[in-house]
């Protein structure tokens, strides 16, 4: 893998929508790994707990953000931390929410049983 990277979002968003899936991984190595992820107004975020800490930045949209039993507005420029193996999900997604994702270590990497 060389040792510099660029993405473009608009590419980043048309290589999400080609794969027909709301998550897309664009960049993984042993100690990181970054996804797109996007939700629809009104979609339902089926997401479990995961074994690595996860940093979500929202590029656009707006929802409410749900991690243990804490409950908050979020919008563009908002930037979450989730430890691993908390219960956390985006809901009552007023505007198509694109967030960029996180995880660290990789994502799959340190699986814990956290369910």
């Amino acid at each position: 893998m060389p040792a510099h990277q660029a993405f473009q979002l608009a590419e980043l968003l048309a290589r999400r929508a080609a794969a027909n899936s709301s998550y897309l991984e664009f960049l993984r190595r042993d100690s990181l790994s970054v996804g797109l992820y996007v939700l629809a107004k009104g979609a339902i975020d089926p997401q479990k707990p995961h074994g690595e800490d996860e940093v979500y930045y929202v590029v656009s949209g707006r929802a409410r953000f749900r991690a243990g039993a804490e409950d908050l507005a979020v919008s563009a420029g908002a930037t979450l931390f989730v430890k691993a193996g908390l219960e956390h999900r985006f809901h009552a997604i007023e505007e198509d929410l694109t967030v960029l994702v996180f995880f660290a270590p990789a994502e799959g990497t340190a699986a814990r049983d956290t369910v």
